[in-house]
């Protein structure tokens, strides 16, 4: 679970020598980009240097990002129930189309992964090959240990692939949990009525923020914004813009030749995510479980995140040529998913278990926790009837 924004001024743990010393390599890498450039970069290239430069970026490199050791925790890290409602999911889909694959993206720890293969094989709809699509060469490893210490012999169906196989090849399940918020962002600013593009300069040894005129494709982007949304942004709002989630999107949509792609996160339908009370955008940093906005500091050492467009994400999808199957809050989906079930198949344990089972529950579905805040989408291609996930209540109406 990735922690609210805290409120006010509050202290963040300082880093320890090693880690400091990581972070002033990346910052002089990316002090180096920002000189190449000109003095400035569009913070789309500095978050994308911050998360993913070779060696050096939070993604990329050996820290510790998940759990109780690191910046946050996801749901599959809480326990099993998530994976088994989300195996359900997965079963049904993979039973509809005969489907012999389920791929991964950031598959983070690895636990997913293994409760899904452990909750597949109750359904008897083990696919010959789960596919791990992972950036992070740290959290590769970490999901090699995991799966040989969980899942036996059913890690021996898992891949990890190094590039995408050819669009329409795939016949199964795609999952990206919380993949979509970690793609670089674009932040703009209404100025006078005209569109500016916030940057990055540097400050000493730190970064400043600027404005810069915008990329062309950022202008067009955010006035068509506007015109979806019916309405112009007000004087000073702020927000952002992901221009690589409809690529991103279509691109894994593509790979299905029949089955569904799962994307959970936390977002929200356009018309709310530039709401005009929302008027600092989404974007928030995750550093030892504490969740701030200092999205210029501790380089390489925070996560870097925004929020979801999930309206972008059906557009994509059925510019892909795939459907928009479902769309709800996470609680929502895994009740539809048969929580009730799982949880109870899980209660019969020692009562120390039962009460980490209890607060499972409460964190996944309550609206204050990752219930409402996290959404579940599924598009699909070749895919007839609606998905157990979205029986209870089916939110498109909202996109």
């Amino acid at each position: 679970m990735r922690p609210t924004r805290q409120p006010g001024r509050f202290r963040l743990p300082p880093p320890s020598p090693e880690a400091a010393a990581h972070s002033a390599r990346l910052a002089r890498a990316i002090g180096a980009a920002i000189e190449a450039a000109g003095g400035a970069i569009p913070f789309e290239r500095f978050m994308e240097l911050a998360l993913y430069a070779p060696g050096l970026g939070y993604y990329v490199a050996g820290a510790r990002k998940l759990g109780a050791a690191g910046d946050f925790v996801t749901a599959p890290e809480l326990g099993g129930l998530f994976g088994r409602c989300l195996a359900s999911q997965c079963a049904e889909v993979l039973a509809r189309v005969d489907g012999d694959t389920v791929v991964e993206f950031g598959a983070g720890t690895g636990a997913l992964a293994a409760d899904l293969l452990a909750g597949l094989a109750e359904e008897g709809r083990l696919p010959a090959r789960y596919a791990v699509v992972e950036v992070s060469p740290e959290l590769r490893a970490r999901q090699r240990e995991t799966l040989g210490r969980r899942a036996g012999r059913l890690a021996e169906r898992v891949v990890w692939w190094e590039r995408l196989p050819e669009p329409g090849t795939v016949r199964g399940v795609v999952v990206a949990n919380e993949v979509l918020d970690a793609l670089p962002v674009h932040r703009f600013r209404i100025r006078a009525g005209a569109v500016r593009m916030l940057g990055v300069a540097c400050a000493g040894v730190g970064f400043r923020w600027v404005e810069l005129d915008p990329a062309p494709a950022l202008e067009r982007a955010v006035r068509a914004l506007e015109a979806a949304l019916g309405r112009p942004f007000p004087e000073g709002y702020t927000s952002e813009v992901c221009l690589r989630l409809g690529p991103w999107v279509a691109t894994v949509a593509g790979l299905l030749a029949a089955g569904a792609a799962l994307f959970i996160d936390y977002g929200h339908p356009r018309a709310e995510y530039y709401h005009p009370d929302r008027r600092d955008g989404t974007l928030m940093c995750h550093y030892r479980h504490r969740a701030h906005g200092e999205a210029l500091a501790r380089v390489g050492l925070q996560d870097i995140t925004a929020h979801v467009d999930f309206t972008a994400v059906a557009e994509a999808a059925a510019g892909a040529g795939t459907e928009v199957l479902g769309y709800t809050t996470q609680a929502w989906f895994l009740m539809g998913c048969g929580l009730e079930r799982h949880a109870a198949a899980l209660a019969e344990a020692p009562a120390p278990a039962r009460w980490r089972l209890a607060q499972e529950i409460r964190t996944l579905t309550l609206p204050g926790e990752m219930g409402e805040r996290f959404k579940a989408m599924a598009v699909g291609r070749a895919l007839d009837g609606p998905l157990m996930g979205f029986a209870l209540r089916d939110q498109r109406h909202r996109l």
